[in-house]
């Protein structure tokens, strides 16, 4: 693979996957809006992703499109739909038909053994990539093991299994040691910026669902262009200058110093961000339905709850989740990640004000916030920006 080479349209072709993956967690969410399905849904969310970030780890070494990967990402592909299909049974199996939680569970087994078998075979004449996936298959058991064991469980102890599975992924891949291999940086950055893109363009697709068979108004007019902005704005704060310094950071990193910097700031913390998007399409859509539905709402009702929590609490983990990203990559806080640091503060603050606002209120108050970071970052930093952006010393 070339150092300069850049994502395959296969691999575009398996996020659309992972589109419809993430339009069923934010499906999970709106259909019971209580703290318990809520960390369901955010249950579901990362095994989602860790379905997700190892065939980018994958495509990174060997061409996705070429070979045994193009059949390999085929395969992981169907089993990813399989699971997206299940995410309304993921914990609660649904009457009549196959047992959803079992489904699930298998079909993240087959993604995983994909992965590892297709890994395995790139690592033919790499014994340190070799040696590094014999130390991940623990975790991989550990993980798969525990949620075939949820299956068979209900209520408090199947969560706590969920729990267990993941912390035995992550864990185990944390502490699984830093040999791993990448061939292109540009690549894998390319990579995780287009996946915040597609995160993105599901909250935008959130706003559309939530007013598509309603008749046309202003309140919906106004809600759907808060919504778009919110979506823009935490585009402009990633892609803007972050995502550049950040990979410059990255690309100048070497051997283990650089697949640290790809599996802490990129696999895992573009997780939050990631889940902070998601949350917020939750938001957006219970708002567009408040301010279109005029039969069950008026537009003075406030928005509330876990929809509100989601709205706001989704943005702050966003900014928290950039602010670490950038500090672990590129080895400074700076002014900016402060920034953005306390408006994530702020806006977790607004939300017992936010309670007793209008739905439309809400949003308009989250947006004018984000705006206000937005443009001090860009004024008040415009000669760092320019330096990062074009070079200008």
């Amino acid at each position: 693979m070339e150092e300069r080479s850049s994502v395959s349209p296969l691999e575009l072709f398996f996020d659309l996957v992972f589109v419809f993956a993430l339009t069923g967690v934010t499906a999970l969410m709106a259909d019971d809006t209580s703290a318990r399905n809520l960390v369901r849904a955010v249950l579901v969310m990362a095994v989602l992703w860790w379905c997700w970030i190892g065939y980018t780890w994958l495509a990174n070494v060997v061409r996705a499109d070429e070979g045994f990967a193009r059949v390999a990402m085929f395969f992981a592909m169907g089993s990813m739909f399989i699971i997206a299909l299940t995410i309304p049974e993921a914990f609660d199996d649904l009457s009549g038909g196959l047992s959803g939680p079992v489904v699930f569970a298998v079909g993240y087994f087959f993604v995983r053994l994909m992965h590892l078998a297709t890994f395995w075979l790139a690592s033919a004449d790499d014994p340190q990539l070799r040696g590094q996936l014999l130390r991940f298959v623990p975790s991989m058991a550990a993980g798969t093991t525990l949620l075939l064991i949820a299956s068979q469980l209900t209520g408090t102890a199947q969560t706590l299994m969920w729990v267990a599975a993941l912390v035995g992924d992550y864990l185990g891949t944390l502490l699984g040691g830093a040999g791993w291999r990448l061939k292109s940086a540009s690549h894998f950055a390319e990579r995780y910026g287009l996946i915040i893109i597609v995160a993105l363009g599901e909250s935008i697709v959130s706003i559309g669902i939530g007013v598509a068979a309603l008749p046309i108004t202003w309140p919906i007019v106004v809600g759907s262009i808060l919504g778009l902005a919110v979506s823009g704005l935490l585009w402009w704060a990633y892609f803007d200058t972050t995502s550049l310094a950040a990979e410059r950071a990255f690309s100048a990193a070497t051997g283990e110093t650089q697949v640290r910097l790809a599996r802490g700031g990129y696999t895992f913390l573009h997780l939050p961000m990631v889940m902070g998007i998601v949350l917020i399409s939750l938001g957006l859509k219970k708002v567009l339905n408040y301010v279109g539905d005029g039969s069950h709402h008026t537009l003075t009702d406030p928005l509330y709850g876990i929809p509100l929590v989601a709205l706001f609490g989704g943005a702050a983990l966003f900014l928290f989740g950039l602010a670490g990203f950038k500090v672990y990559v590129t080895g400074a806080m700076g002014p900016v990640n402060a920034g953005r640091i306390a408006t994530g503060v702020v806006i977790v603050a607004l939300i017992p004000l936010a309670w007793h606002l209008p739905a439309l209120a809400s949003l308009g108050l989250l947006t004018a916030v984000l705006l206000a970071l937005i443009v001090i970052e860009t004024v008040r930093f415009a000669e760092h920006r320019d330096e990062i952006r074009h070079g200008v010393h």
